[in-house]
């Protein structure tokens, strides 16, 4: 199937490792140029555009910290005049923590959802001037928005928000822009390997149907075709991928 991402620009928060920075190179391989959003990570940014650029399209890095609305709204202000526009905004940065429901305080609460959902509202506010006509959006959610996980309470409310947020940005974007969300299972990813290593050994084989992890890529696919205009007629969807975790 032909994407149509030729010559495109895609905006990519938390592309500097894990599911963004697959993203980011499927992106290039189809012929788009990536803007690599990155937090703290610059090391792993600038792996992510050597190798959009090893693909012989432009890459730029953004850093902000997505917790902070000056810091989004600045970054995005700043970025270079050849980029007038977007074609798609990917909102992948995430963190997960691992607490006992009992034991998490209000500031890890806060924290977590700052980055999990808030940094995704900073953006998207932000970055909406920029998307073009047309233009896609793409949420990062988690399975753990539809399971719930008794030690990460506040990643998976986050990520529930993140779903609702999507369908709420689908109305009010409508018809210029297309909202959709993807909601993956346990990727084996650095921050999907923590979560993996906390598991019972036989986790996969005995909670999903395909009875393995997925990868960054078998994710990031996903991302690409739904912020291409293959997807032109699709908004305010919820695409699982988690490998038959959770059937709905």
């Amino acid at each position: 199937m032909y994407l149509n991402l030729r010559n495109k620009t895609v905006f990519i928060t938390g592309a500097s490792s894990g599911i963004g920075a697959a993203a980011a190179e499927i992106f290039s391989v189809e012929g788009a140029n990536v803007v690599v959003s990155y937090g703290s990570n610059i090391e792993g940014a600038g792996q992510t555009a050597a190798k959009v650029r090893a693909n012989k399209r432009s890459a730029w890095l953004c850093r902000m910290d997505v917790r902070d609305p000056g810091s989004v709204k600045a970054a995005i202000q700043a970025l270079p005049p050849e980029i007038p526009g977007l074609d798609a905004l990917v909102l992948c940065a995430g963190l997960s923590l691992h607490t006992a429901f009992a034991e998490i305080t209000p500031e890890e609460w806060q924290h977590v959802l700052d980055v999990n959902l808030n940094g995704a509202f900073y953006v998207l506010q932000a970055a909406t001037p920029l998307l073009r006509d047309g233009s896609a959006v793409v949420l990062v959610s988690s399975v753990s928005a539809q399971t719930g996980v008794a030690h990460q309470a506040h990643y998976a409310a986050a990520k529930a928000g993140l779903v609702n947020l999507g369908k709420s940005a689908a109305r009010a974007l409508a018809p210029r822009i297309r909202v959709n969300c993807v909601t993956p299972g346990l990727t084996m990813t650095p921050m999907g390997q923590e979560t993996i290593a906390a598991l019972e050994p036989d986790y996969a084989k005995n909670k999903m149907l395909l009875q393995r992890y997925a990868t960054p890529e078998e994710i990031a696919k996903v991302i690409v075709f739904l912020a291409s205009p293959a997807t032109s007629y699709m908004t305010g969807a919820t695409v699982d991928v988690n490998g038959g975790r959770d059937l709905r």
